[in-house]
Parts: structure tokens; sequence; C-alpha cells
């Protein structure tokens, strides 16, 4: 029962995704092996898209690892834990809970035994920034518990670049680069210290290969240049190579001008769903505190309220009128959705 629900959520999302984002690459995902401990380690962007990109990507169903705030109200809780998360204790949550991480990582251990795979965005916090923030060690305790308790284990790292055109956008573009794994056993156990800190600085130097990378100096100036380029950047490898350039070997894309098709579908398309995008504006948005929660909130509600409100506009029209003209009604939206989004 409990693999139906995970297969109908995933389904679910993935269509949810197909009509919010423009467009989603997915590069690489035939490096990710079969059969075998896998720990994904990404770099985190965009709040919770983030988590759901990688797992309608990646093949297969994931443990996640999220923050334990999320998971206060019980009922909540129990519903995030049969969809596969699990929580992580920091600071902020009380010094008293952090000893609840023990418990967690080693359930992280029993199910890399069992071959699963989990999912951490090791930089231990999401930021806009085009960068690749110093990453926490909390991913390495895994592994070591890990391979010092099931010694014959082997346990593939994937290393993912999560790129985003503009993650606050409405019918935005993606990038999910999935990179070579990084093979680990139990020998790397013998020297604790030393391996702890070679993993965490292959893992930031590949992460930095497979996303956008501005080094915190000078950050603001390079970021302004690459977008007075109207830079791509879901092309990570070109900007990372343009920027190691010092510029010279940078390519200035044609500025975007606005489609008249896409800003009339667009602007239909509020007026058929008027009330979730009031509730939207006026409701959601402006009780959002951080920037990067932007889009899971607008995604939240377009996978919600918005399909309610279409069911119910249908309805409505169906006993008023014929079943026709609900059906027309649901054909109008999906196709200016996909126009609106995908122009």
């Amino acid at each position: 029962m409990n693999q139906l629900c995970l297969y109908s959520v995933r389904a679910y999302l993935r269509i949810g995704l197909f009509f919010y984002f423009k467009k989603i690459e997915v590069r690489n995902a035939s490096r990710i092996p079969k059969n075998t401990p896998v720990l994904f380690l990404a770099n985190h962007q965009n709040a919770l898209l983030d988590a759901l990109l990688i797992a309608t990507k990646n093949g297969g169903f994931s443990y996640f690892l999220t923050r334990a705030s999320v998971f206060n109200n019980a009922l909540v809780g129990k519903i995030l834990e049969s969809l596969h998360l699990l929580p992580v204790y920091r600071i902020r949550d009380g010094w008293g809970n952090l000893f609840k991480n023990n418990s967690v990582f080693s359930k992280c251990s029993k199910l890399l035994n069992k071959k699963q795979t989990i999912v951490i965005f090791p930089e231990g916090n999401h930021n806009l920034k085009r960068t690749v923030r110093p990453l926490s060690k909390g991913f390495t305790r895994i592994i070591f518990e890990t391979l010092e308790n099931y010694p014959d284990a082997q346990i593939s790292l994937i290393p993912v670049g999560l790129n985003f055109e503009n993650a606050t956008n409405y019918g935005d573009k993606a990038l999910i680069n999935f990179g070579d794994a990084i093979k680990v056993d139990s020998s790397i156990v013998t020297d604790k210290n030393k391996n702890v800190v070679k993993l965490k600085n292959t893992v930031f130097n590949k992460l930095c290969e497979l996303t956008i990378h501005i080094e915190s100096e000078n950050y603001d100036k390079t970021l302004k240049q690459l977008e007075d380029l109207d830079a791509d950047f879901t092309k990570p490898n070109d900007i990372n190579k343009c920027i190691a350039s010092g510029f010279k070997t940078c390519k200035s894309n044609k500025p975007k001008s606005d489609n008249i098709l896409k800003v009339l579908s667009k602007f239909l398309l509020i007026i058929n769903v008027f009330v979730p995008y009031l509730i939207w504006k006026k409701v959601v948005q402006p009780k959002i505190n951080e920037i990067e929660f932007t889009s899971t909130f607008r995604f939240a509600i377009a996978i919600t309220l918005v399909p309610l409100f279409i069911v119910l506009v249908m309805l409505i029209l169906t006993v008023t009128f014929q079943l026709k003209f609900g059906l027309i009604y649901v054909f109008n939206v999906l196709v200016l959705s996909l126009l609106s989004v995908k122009l």
C-alpha cells in the first residue's frame, strides 16, 4: 500500500513539475548505479523544489534528510515519514534535540546496508547564491558509521548539481546534473580524520563542476557581468569556463524579448484561476520571509488549490449547463498553462 502511495505521489508531482517548469533537463542519469547503496549529495538553492526534482528524476525512490522543524506536527510528521523523509536536528532546534540525530544516522546506515538510496544536501541550508557553500560533515558521519557497522558495504556517492535559470520565477528552466559515482568502502575507516577532509573536498570540487560556482570574492561583480551577457545559467560548464577565463571565452546571448502569445496566455490563465492566484498574491506571497521559499510555496498552490478550483468550476459549469462546457473550461486552462510556461 505504501509503495502504491509513493508511485501515486511521484506521478502527481511529475505532472505538477511539468506544468510548472518551462524545461527540466536531466543529464547523466545513466551514471546512477543500480542495486547498490547510493548517497546523493546535492547543492541546495531552491528549498523543497530541489528535493522534488531529485525525487522525480533519479529513477527510484529515495530517503531524504530534511530539517526537523517540519515534523513538529504529529500528523504531518507521520505523512512525511511515509514519504521517506527523515528529520535532521540542528542547533536551532535546541541542544537537547541534537542527540536524536544519533538514531536518524543509525537508520541511514541500516538503509544503506539494505541498498537503499538517500539524498542529502551537505551545504546544510539553502541559498539562491550561485556558489557552492562549505559542506558540513554530517554526510561523512553517515558514511563512516555505515562502513564501521557493515564492513562489506560499498557506497556510491553521487554528486548532483542543481541549476536554475531564475529560481524564483514561474516557468523557470532547470538542469539536474548527475556526476560520476565516487565509490567508498571500509578501507577509508583506517584514517578517519584524514579521509573525512578528503571526502568533503572531493564532493565539494565535484559540485563546483556540476553547478555554477562563483567565488565569494567579487561575487556581485561577476554575477552582474554574467547577467549583462544574458548568460544561460542552466549551462554550468560554459559559465564556469567563462569565469575561469576572466570572461575572455564568454558568449553573449540575445536578450529575451517578450512573447505576445505567452503574455496573453498568462493573463487569460490568471483570469481562469483567479481565486488561487489572489490567494497566492495577497495571502501567501507577502508572508514568505525567505526568498528561497518563493517557488516552493507557489508550486504548493499550483498543485493543491489550483486543481481544486478547476474541478469546482468544472462541476458548476456541468451542473449549470452541460458536461461539455465543464470539459471545455478544463481543456482551455490546460492549454493556457502550457502556453504560458512552455513558450
